[in-house]
């Protein structure tokens, strides 16, 4: 059984945001990277993200050494591999044909992990003969700084060494106890951004509003703990136990009031135009060069608690 330890060299197949990401999480924990994407123009997207996300991780004490080549031949890329990585289209057709085609070509103790963010695995591992290895790992954008990676499997050893390897990556994986779509953090977001729309369709308050009743409220503590931690600590000294006796009901009557808004053209004319009125001009590069420095304090922060 292979080893974590034995880990040196990875293939991230599919070279796009969330690949290049990944590549650099690897490099900057000292792992060589193989990477593919057939697309025209990948190899130079892919060092210009890749080289972004080094820097900030330098920022957070990472030595970067490891190195990576970049190739359009997927059969190059899989030379002396060992973890892949895939990140090919969320599409359920492309995604099948192409495990199948990793499955059959890599060594049987190769784990293969994709990062799906809605598609079943039972699903996309319908074509492989050794189901197995073949496990989800759903990162979080972007993979190098959000620590979190969830994980489905059918194989206890083989998830619980892929779990192993992406601690060795200072990730955070949570392990499903069985599949679900959109896993658990992508349905508790989708949950939140019902409710956030919901409440834009009924005019209760502005884009930019909602986004900072959230942000300067439950997102804060959020970053600390979960909601049912939190609401642990909302039960005082009866805990959660405490909390669901007597505020639970309290709860109910939300859970009966939260809506199921309709994303017509209005509704969405609405919300693009308030995104825009909350961006005041600034570009995607620009927000998502503010958003990685509030992760990169955010994750000073946490670190700092935590030791």
């Amino acid at each position: 059984m292979q080893d974590i330890r034995d880990i040196e060299r990875i293939a991230v197949i599919g070279a796009g945001l969330i690949g290049s990401s990944w590549a650099a999480l690897a490099m900057g924990h000292g792992l060589n990277v193989s990477a593919y994407d057939p697309a025209p123009g990948a190899e130079e997207k892919f060092r210009h993200t890749v080289e972004r996300a080094r820097e900030q991780l330098a920022a957070l004490g990472l030595a970067n050494t490891g190195q990576y080549q970049f190739t359009n031949d997927l059969d190059e890329a899989l030379q002396g591999v060992d973890f892949v990585q895939e990140n090919g289209p969320e599409n359920e057709s492309a995604k099948r044909a192409l495990l199948s085609r990793l499955d059959a070509e890599l060594p049987p103790e190769i784990i293969i992990a994709s990062s799906t963010s809605a598609l079943l695995r039972s699903t996309i591992v319908a074509d492989c003969r050794n189901k197995r290895r073949v496990i989800v790992a759903h990162p979080f954008n972007p993979p190098h700084l959000v620590p979190l990676v969830e994980i489905v499997g059918e194989d206890e050893a083989i998830v619980d060494r892929a779990a192993a390897f992406y601690r060795s990556l200072d990730r955070r994986p949570v392990v499903l106890q069985r599949e679900m779509p959109g896993h658990v953090a992508n349905r508790l977001a989708s949950a939140l951004y019902r409710e956030a729309v919901y409440l834009v369709e009924q005019g209760v308050a502005s884009v930019a509003e909602i986004d900072a009743a959230l942000c300067n409220g439950p997102g804060l503590r959020w970053a600390l703990m979960g909601p049912h931690m939190t609401y642990h600590l909302g039960g005082g000294e009866g805990g959660i136990a405490g909390y669901l006796a007597h505020l639970g009901p309290s709860q109910v009557r939300r859970w009966q009031s939260l809506g199921t808004p309709s994303l017509d053209e209005d509704v969405q004319q609405r919300i693009i135009e308030g995104v825009a009125e909350e961006a005041a001009g600034r570009t995607i590069a620009q927000l998502e060069e503010r958003r990685d420095e509030g992760l990169l304090a955010l994750l000073r922060a946490r670190k700092l608690v935590s030791e």
